[in-house]
């Protein structure tokens, strides 16, 4: 009987322990849960017409996007928002393909971008209590987008505010004091560009939408601080490259501030 006891007590012991480690992956998908979303704020473009795919991921509504920048970001909604053409809106939620090569591919792109489990689970990130119907429609929806143009960033909102008015005025105050009127813009060529960049790096590796890489020349425009305000160029690997990153001397033409438009060599290396 001793023995018995003894015998349960260790069987409990293991039961315990077990129980224990399987409750980390739990805890460890809870913090993924909580991570803050993404955030941009930017002016609106809406556009009259709407593909079937956006409306499909527009909740029935017009095509969207949120300029930041050098980037323009394709806004979906889970539940139709009504937005204001030329408006200043912060938009929270899922970068889509930022998530989807978070998650990872253990092809590394080779066998197609992107994979639909990953666009699945980019979608759950965003949106919870879609029935099945609703999370394979929004997921085939998501993958063709992102197939089509794996560049233009996907944005599936969770919360979209507009700017207050002391907000944008704070903003348009910045702006004008940061920029100068009626800058004048030269051109400059990409060798002589070349040698005054002072941050960014012109080789990056290659997207997992593109794992061969290769070398592109993108057509860009140089504001007065020396950050690329402007990218001229269509090309999908241009559209990849980290513009806020670099960064030149500012430019300046007989002791005055100019803007430059030129072109700038990115090459992307082949993925392993």
């Amino acid at each position: 009987m001793t023995c018995n006891q003894g015998s349960c007590c260790l069987l409990l012991l293991v039961l315990t322990g077990l129980a224990g480690c399987s409750s980390e992956p739990s805890a460890k998908e809870s913090k993924k849960a909580r991570t803050a979303p993404d955030k941009i704020q930017g002016k609106a473009q809406v556009l009259d017409e709407s593909t079937l795919t956006d409306a499909t991921l527009n909740a029935g509504g017009p095509s969207v996007y949120l300029w930041e920048g050098v980037h323009r970001y394709r806004l979906f909604f889970k539940t139709a928002i009504p937005v204001v053409h030329g408006k200043e809106y912060i938009a929270e939620g899922v970068n889509a393909q930022k998530a989807i090569d978070e998650i990872g591919d253990p092809d590394q792109g080779k066998n197609g971008y992107p994979l639909p489990l990953s666009c699945e689970r980019a979608v759950k990130m965003a949106w919870s209590g879609l029935s099945f119907d609703e999370l394979d429609v929004k997921v085939e929806a998501l993958r063709a987008k992102v197939k089509r143009y794996p560049a233009r960033t996907v944005f599936l909102v969770t919360r979209l505010e507009p700017v207050t008015s002391k907000e944008s005025g704070d903003s348009a105050e910045t702006k004008k004091d940061g920029e100068e009127k009626d800058v004048p813009e030269v051109s400059v060529a990409a060798d002589k560009q070349r040698a005054l960049l002072i941050e960014g790096a012109a080789v990056q590796a290659a997207p997992l939408w593109e794992p061969a890489g290769g070398t592109v020349r993108c057509k860009v425009v140089i504001d007065p601080k020396g950050k690329v305000a402007e990218l001229t160029t269509g090309n999908q690997l241009c559209e990849a490259v980290p513009w806020s990153q670099f960064r030149y001397q500012p430019p300046v033409d007989r002791g005055h501030p100019v803007k430059v438009k030129t072109e700038v060599e990115v090459r992307f290396e082949p993925r392993k």
